[in-house]
């Protein structure tokens, strides 16, 4: 894997020192999955090329250096643990509603020596409450349709700061329907990205939302309204 980790990180010109930790924090993953449903990938070369460096290519579309960024929806810490191992110059959140996920992500990153990372256990909606507009960036990687992602995203970003949702190349009837959402929410969709993970044949897409004005009061909504009247 590591050898693989190291020509992907090549082709990105980032620092393929980083692929021995990048590694390491695999292996935690596929360790805890024995006894945690964490991920469905296993396979190794599927693991660093459709989670390491499929993270890692944000980097080549936002820069991260001395932004507050919160990863929501983690869930095994994608896009954010592979961001914060590549580049250490942020502060990081990572933000999921499973306990018991949170907890690991902590451990893994005492284990590995991660320091400016908040593992946050909390639902987006509730979360937004104490950190509305608080953020430069805001990723998250296929937790919900765009629609509805954007009502859980959009209200922690900071006016002029982005939100940067990743998903597959064939979302582009998600996206449409999502704009109505984007605009009430005080964004505006200013790049769909479809880029090509390093070492594989694999696309994928980054869609940059920028914030534009303030997120209207009463965003977002209770979960369970945004899921059955989405904007």
């Amino acid at each position: 894997m590591q050898k693989l980790l190291k020509k992907g990180l090549s082709d990105l010109s980032l620092d393929v020192t980083k692929a021995e930790t990048l590694e390491q924090f695999a292996r935690r993953m596929l360790e805890k999955n024995e006894v945690m449903n964490l991920t469905r990938i296993t396979e190794p070369t599927a693991v660093a090329q459709l989670h390491l460096l499929d993270s890692a290519m944000l980097l080549k579309f936002a820069d991260f250096r001395g932004k507050n960024v919160v990863d929501v929806g983690t869930g095994a810490g994608f896009p954010g643990m592979p961001l914060r191992i590549l580049e250490p110059d942020f502060d990081l959140t990572l933000l999921d509603s499973l306990g018991k996920r949170v907890e690991w992500l902590q451990e893994t990153c005492n284990a590995l020596g991660l320091s400016r990372v908040d593992c946050v256990h909390a639902r987006a909606e509730e979360f937004a409450a104490d950190r509305r507009e608080s953020f430069d960036l805001v990723t998250s990687r296929a937790v919900a349709n765009l629609q509805m992602l954007s009502e859980l995203c959009l209200p922690l970003v900071k006016v002029g700061g982005q939100f940067l949702a990743m998903k597959g190349v064939d979302s582009e009837e998600e996206i449409s329907a999502a704009k109505n959402a984007i605009k009430t929410l005080g964004g505006q969709i200013i790049a769909v990205e479809d880029y090509r993970i390093p070492t594989s044949d694999v696309a994928h897409r980054l869609v940059i939302i920028k914030k534009i004005a303030p997120t209207p009061k009463g965003y977002p909504r209770a979960f369970a309204k945004i899921k059955k009247l989405p904007l």
